[in-house]
């Protein structure tokens, strides 16, 4: 073998070596991206996790509103990254206890009774205004000290959580998306998905709690969303007194 064959051999072994080392290193941090994703969201391969939907609050029958919909459509495909697989009940007959399998519950107490009881038994700082009587604090939301009011298509709120049963953190946790209207539901889901990445490094797997404004949705859909605060503090602490605060 002369020294331009052998030169050639070498060179196709190189490139061979360093093909294989790019793909395992690639695998490897997909993986690892994949298991940090999984153990954020509680779902490790092939588990089970439950959807509980609510209903269209201005209908007359048991519908879900559109944008309801396009949120759990969001959802579904997040879990199927995960490896995992969902079950779809509706907000009065989800029966599982809390931990048991990641939950996802979409839609304000108003028209989740499931929502309701979270935040009733987890969220004691946060109140929501279900009076359907037209007025200025009409799907307001209370936490803490503070009220936060809609200006229906200019500013809305939504609260987005990841709550796990205190000392049970190796619990699944249970993910709540409460807006004041059905597309601050999608709004919060879309928010979910683009930045849990970056919610998982800086949480970890502990609860959180955080207030996001959904901007001009008249206009823009679901897609112009700001974080307010994280409320955590405020949200699962009892409910002291409130003062006003308008929306701008």
């Amino acid at each position: 073998m002369n020294d331009d064959v052998r030169n050639i051999v070498l060179g196709v072994i190189a490139t061979g070596l360093s093909a294989v080392l790019g793909w395992v290193a690639r695998t490897y941090l997909w993986r690892r991206k994949l298991r940090r994703k999984q153990a954020f969201f509680g779902l490790p391969e092939n588990s089970e996790c439950l959807l509980v939907v609510n209903r269209d609050a201005g209908s007359p029958d048991l519908a879900v509103h559109r944008h309801d919909v396009f949120a759990l459509l969001e959802l579904a495909a997040l879990i199927k990254d995960c490896g995992a697989g969902a079950e779809v009940v509706t907000q009065d007959a989800a029966r599982q206890g809390f931990g048991e399998r990641t939950e996802f519950c979409v839609g304000g107490p108003g028209s989740n009774r499931r929502m309701a009881a979270h935040l009733q038994a987890m969220l004691p700082g946060v109140r929501v205004n279900t009076d359907r009587e037209p007025g200025p604090d009409r799907l307001a939301f209370q936490i803490g000290t503070e009220n936060y009011r809609m200006d229906t298509g200019v500013t809305e709120y939504v609260l987005l959580a990841r709550l796990t049963a205190g000392a049970r953190r190796a619990g699944r946790p249970v993910f709540l998306f409460c807006g004041q209207r059905a597309i601050n539901n999608q709004a919060a889901t879309r928010y979910l998905v683009r930045n849990h990445e970056r919610l998982a490094r800086k949480h970890g797997n502990n609860s959180f709690v955080l207030l996001l404004k959904v901007i001009n949705s008249q206009a823009y859909g679901p897609d112009v969303v700001e974080l307010v605060e994280d409320v955590t503090r405020a949200a699962q602490a009892p409910l002291p007194g409130t003062t006003i605060v308008t929306a701008t």
